[in-house]
């Protein structure tokens, strides 16, 4: 199974999202072809109602924490309720290009 699959499934299965999207960023950076090491998550939740950024984050990290560890380098984390998915127009801020992509 894929470390984006993997991902996608931990964060459905804990998380119930109205919205999610699992990017695999590796492309943008210098690594192998085919890499699944970058990962951009954009996560909207009714679970997330109440809770500071940090602590969302903090969610996220203990869901995938083998991922983390062992499989992922970088992860960026969108994290919304429902309510603020709509204020941010449904859209996530877009990734910034690697400094040191060849």
């Amino acid at each position: 199974m894929s470390v984006q699959t993997e991902i996608e499934q931990k964060l459905t299965k804990a998380l119930n999202p109205a919205y999610l999207a699992v990017i695999n960023e590796s492309h943008m950076h210098n690594v192998p072809p085919g890499s699944e090491s970058h990962f951009k998550v954009v996560v909207v939740s009714a679970d997330f109602a109440g809770k500071m950024p940090v602590k969302r984050h903090q969610l996220i990290y203990c869901l995938l924490a083998e991922e983390v560890q062992h499989k992922i380098h970088a992860l960026a984390l969108h994290t919304y309720t429902p309510d603020e998915w709509k204020k941010q127009a449904e859209s996530a801020p877009d990734s910034p290009n690697c400094a040191n992509k060849r």
